[in-house]
């Protein structure tokens, strides 16, 4: 991480802090008061291909100390109401900003991933993972509700995994190294607007998806 995507990710969280502690003071009530304690998940994540960080997110699913892999349709029973709305909503991932003041992640790269897929693909998060991981990026804008119809549509833990292993890694993985040889601040800070708007790429998203 160069010294300059530091300094504008510290900037970020200041305005962050500044303007959202009201929302976030809000969403923690709101999930201690609905849905019980923890109020927040820690889910261990890669930072690199051999550092693990762990990433902090508002607590959306009911707990199981048996969870492993990302989710799909056949953990959609677990997702509380109140879960349901924050993640449609991306207020599940708030917490983040913790992680983004600690150095563990950036605003903009491509997403932690899990170590299990680190594992299972070494070569290709070696690649992944020489970007800092971040809250949003180019795959998440791209892919992003792409990946959650083909994951929603899965009914069991085995098929979860293979659609994500098959589908969506290679898939985010392209866009990812695309991110990683066009990144320039410029490019961060529309990446961070176009979130905060919520438009996606339309042509490399159909792109994309003709390809999958």
């Amino acid at each position: 991480m160069t010294v300059l995507k530091r300094l504008m990710d510290l900037i970020c969280v200041a305005l962050f802090v500044a303007t959202l502690w009201p929302v976030f003071i809000w969403v923690s009530c709101l999930v201690l008061l609905r849905d019980g304690r923890p109020v927040f998940y820690r889910s261990e994540r890669m930072k690199t291909a051999t550092q693990p960080i762990s990433l902090i997110k508002f607590r959306t699913m009911t707990a199981d100390p048996k969870d492993a892999g990302v989710s799909g349709g056949d953990k959609a029973h677990r997702i509380t109401r109140t879960g349901a709305f924050l993640r449609r909503n991306r207020l599940d991932e708030l917490p983040q900003i913790w992680n983004v003041l600690r150095g563990d992640i950036s605003f903009v790269g491509p997403r932690p991933p899990l170590r299990r897929y680190v594992e299972l693909f070494p070569e290709l998060y070696a690649e992944v993972l020489r970007s800092r991981p971040g809250v949003t990026g180019l795959a998440s804008l791209v892919y992003h509700r792409h990946e959650e119809q083909l994951l929603n549509a899965c009914r069991d833990a085995e098929q979860t995994e293979a659609v994500y292993t098959r589908r969506c890694i290679p898939a985010k993985a392209r866009l990812d190294l695309i991110y990683q040889r066009k990144r320039t601040i410029c490019f961060d800070i529309w990446l961070m607007f176009s979130t905060v708007i919520r438009r996606m790429p339309t042509r490399m998203k159909q792109s994309v998806t003709r390809q999958n």
